[in-house]
């Protein structure tokens, strides 16, 4: 089989499944991190109108470049994603008790950052969803290679799905392409994963999808905590 013919056949499996999960599990949302792959999504989601409700977390210090894509996003598909903020107080109270760059060090300040800033507006965002999307790929670091297409979320208790599992960077970039799907500018300039300004690098050559994410920690701990619950989806009688 050629790629075209099987990247064909990926993006057809994807389309239909994204339909069977919007209709079997709805209210479903898809948490759009506005990096390549959710942008994927996103495309598919908007032009087969599916009734998958779309959003993502402005955690208050993310890249100009992610803020103009998001603006692009509402011109291209008429869509207005909704925006769930970190509480400010939370804020407030972690920088006056460890500084406004306390995720530089240790891992229990980074994570601590992280869950102020990522998962407690994604709590937010669930609530009263029975399932939720990403664009997660197992290629993409050591930390996700035991992911399976759907799973029980234990944090959250609701359903997660990455539908594009098993996608490589070559099938995103050819779909982005061929569909002409805006993306992050930055993607460009050596930033296959993009998360907050302070916490993101260019990669060099041969280097990870992800060794620009938190690039001083040690690879097995590059987690925010909104990917890190899940567990193998069990058989049900």
């Amino acid at each position: 089989m050629t790629f075209k013919a099987e990247l064909n056949n990926k993006v057809e499996q994807t389309l239909s499944y994204l339909q069977d999960i919007s209709e079997e599990y709805s209210p479903i949302a898809l948490a759009n991190s506005l990096g390549a792959e959710d942008m994927v999504l996103t495309d598919m989601i908007c032009k087969k109108r599916f009734d998958i409700e779309i959003f993502t977390l402005d955690t208050g210090r993310l890249h100009q470049e992610t803020y103009n894509l998001l603006a692009d996003l509402r011109k291209k598909y008429s869509l207005l994603i909704k925006v769930y903020y970190p509480n400010a107080t939370d804020i407030e109270l972690f920088v006056e008790n460890y500084g406004i760059n306390a995720f530089y060090d240790n891992v229990d300040y980074r994570k601590s950052c992280c869950k102020i800033r990522k998962v407690e507006p994604l709590q937010r965002a669930l609530r009263n969803k029975k399932a939720w999307i990403t664009g997660l790929r197992r290629e993409q670091s050591i930390t996700r290679v035991e992911l399976q297409k759907k799973q029980w979320d234990d944090h959250f208790q609701l359903h997660k799905f990455n539908p594009l599992l098993d996608w490589t960077e070559l099938d995103i970039w050819t779909y982005i392409r061929e569909h002409q799907v805006p993306y992050n500018l930055l993607h460009d300039n050596n930033y296959p994963s993009i998360g907050c300004e302070p916490c993101t690098r260019a990669v060099e050559s041969g280097e990870e999808v992800r060794a620009g994410r938190w690039w001083w920690e040690n690879p097995t701990s590059k987690e925010c905590g909104l990917h890190t619950s899940t567990s193998k989806e069990k058989e049900r009688a």
